[in-house]
């Protein structure tokens, strides 16, 4: 197999993630990638004036899970609401994984947004990952006059597998007539367990997630049902075969990895639906780019189309 051809910065980071991303992951090696250290909260906040507090809410089937409420320490109320579901292919990581955007939208749009500890699999399989999502979203939704965000503008962000996720909660939101959502803001989501596009076939043992990796993770979520007809859109959205009725959609992905193509087959089924969607591609990129080399050339363009969508999107609302 060819080099990937990988844009220049972002190649010359790929060395010094050897051993700290999912290249290659087996059932055996989840346990060590789940030990991997990320920035805490308190971290992420750093000296800015943002507060987080923990809830403990019903999940699916009633047990308990914690969601965060994370907004500025002046708080005024009325602004956007945005739910968040972290990445970690649905198999590692934590609430608090990758929360720094909540906190600059906290601090820029008076923002309150709440960030979910859906229970992994494959300790717990489909449903109950997106299930506890769905769950999140239903309190968020509830408790909007209580959390002081607008309702009119509640938006579901997720990257990676809190991508997929969140597209699964959208999905379950239109076909439940649940939470009203403003939009969807997905960023190199994990969508479809089948692996059988050309990026999901040609990125393997390469980047930052490779095809391996997503082998295992979605056979943890699904079982032996992966890649079967019998798997539900709200586990590998790309199975919906309506996607109408679809709040406003951002979906970005790098050029250079797994997630490209069911990426890119969303958002122009997304279009023949006749639904408003917002693509980005970027050249070079692989996986996670823009957390992984946020300093890079791409990344600060990733960067800038998404705040510019979300702008645009809560500008809508006001």
């Amino acid at each position: 197999m060819a080099e990937p051809a990988y844009d220049p910065e972002l190649a010359a980071v790929l060395p010094a993630l050897a051993g700290h991303v999912p290249v290659g992951m087996t059932a055996e090696q989840l346990e060590r990638y789940r030990s991997l250290r990320f920035p805490s909260v308190e971290e992420q906040i750093g000296d800015r004036p943002v507060t987080w507090t923990d809830h403990t809410i019903p999940g699916h089937g009633g047990a308990e899970i914690v969601v965060s409420v994370i907004a500025r320490e002046d708080h005024h109320g009325g602004g956007p609401g945005i739910y968040h579901v972290h990445g970690g292919g649905m198999v590692m990581a934590d609430r608090f994984a990758s929360v720094r955007p909540l906190i600059e939208w906290a601090m820029k749009y008076d923002a309150v947004a709440v960030t979910v500890e859906f229970r992994r699999a494959p300790e717990h399989p489909h449903p109950v990952p997106v299930e506890d999502c769905y769950a999140g979203l239903e309190w968020m939704a509830a408790h909007a006059d209580e959390l002081g965000f607008d309702p009119e503008r509640l938006v579901v962000f997720g990257g990676s597998g809190g991508g997929g996720l969140a597209a699964g909660v959208t999905l379950m939101a239109r076909d439940r007539s649940g939470p009203a959502l403003s939009g969807q803001l997905l960023q190199c989501p994990m969508i479809d367990d089948r692996n059988e596009t050309v990026s999901a076939r040609e990125y393997d043992s390469v980047g930052v997630w490779d095809r391996t990796s997503n082998l295992t993770a979605w056979t943890m979520v699904l079982g032996e049902r992966r890649g079967t007809p019998d798997v539900s859109p709200y586990a590998a959205p790309a199975r919906a075969t309506d996607l109408g009725g679809l709040p406003p959609t951002f979906i970005d992905v790098g050029a250079v990895e797994v997630f490209r193509d069911e990426a890119v087959a969303y958002a122009s089924a997304i279009w023949a639906a006749g639904g408003e969607a917002e693509l980005h591609v970027w050249g070079g990129a692989f996986h996670g780019f823009h957390d992984l080399a946020p300093e890079s050339a791409v990344a600060r363009s990733c960067l800038a189309a998404r705040e510019s969508w979300l702008e645009r999107l809560l500008a809508r609302g006001e």
